[in-house]
């Protein structure tokens, strides 16, 4: 009888996109499959951010370029993957949240919401998808989620229901592209201390709030995330498609 031998984790020779990779999880997304061995193509609107964290990876030894890109901008987002080889591996880490009681969101937060969230992500992950397909090559394509897409929350009726129709999106896809061999999931994370969550973690009464959610005691970090991204862009995850790996210190397990 053979010995099963522990799938790779690495990433060498693979091609990897990271939207929202100037900042907080898409940067350290970003990180974590560089160090793993991936080609990275960092993605987001401002090329000088891009730069600092392109030679923070090549600091290390990593190889990256960047990517200038609004990728609201479907067109756009279109003619610059089609200048490009295909990716064996997306995270799709942009994110916009603008939190208010339901009430008084506005028409103008929803549709900068959705814009981003929903019909960016979707169009990008189609986009990587349709030239996987042309290419005949397999991928694992990530979006970054939220706990959020699995429950609600106080102030969080637009955010969540962006998250929830992410989550409908990938599984949906996930069924359709299983038979080229690529694989859509969702990684959702708890509260991160990120720039984004920041307004929200200095009120010390949303603090206690999550901390309370929160059954391991503290609010995530973006190492946190940082092994879950590879785990889900690698061999190690070979059999996981149309699902959500919950990084949420158990605020969803009641």
């Amino acid at each position: 009888m053979s010995i099963p031998r522990t799938p790779s984790f690495r990433l060498d020779g693979r091609r990897a996109l990271v939207t929202g990779a100037s900042s907080g999880i898409g940067r350290a997304a970003a990180l974590a499959l560089a160090d793993a061995g991936a080609a990275v193509t960092l993605v987001a609107r401002r090329a000088e951010t891009l730069e600092t964290v392109r030679a923070e990876i090549e600091t290390e030894g990593g190889t990256a370029e960047i990517l200038p890109l609004d990728i609201t901008d479907i067109a756009a987002t279109d003619a610059a993957l089609d200048a490009r080889a295909p990716f064996d591996v997306l995270v799709n880490s942009a994110g916009l949240a603008r939190h208010s009681p339901a009430v008084d969101t506005t028409p103008e937060d929803y549709d900068a919401v959705t814009d981003l969230n929903v019909r960016a992500a979707y169009f990008l992950t189609r986009a990587v998808a349709k030239r996987l397909i042309a290419a005949g090559k397999p991928g694992s394509l990530i979006n970054v989620s939220s706990q959020m897409g699995h429950v609600g929350a106080v102030d969080r009726a637009l955010y969540c229901a962006t998250k929830h129709a992410l989550e409908g999106m990938t599984k949906s896809m996930a069924v359709e592209w299983g038979a080229h061999g690529i694989r859509v999931n969702t990684l959702c994370p708890t509260f991160i201390r990120t720039p984004l969550a920041e307004q929200t973690l200095k009120d010390p009464e949303r603090r206690a709030w999550i901390e309370s959610k929160i059954k391991l005691g503290r609010v995530g970090e973006v190492e946190d995330l940082m092994g879950p991204v590879v785990f889900l862009a690698s061999d190690a995850s070979a059999l996981m498609t149309g699902t959500s790996l919950l990084i949420d210190g158990g605020w969803t397990a009641e």
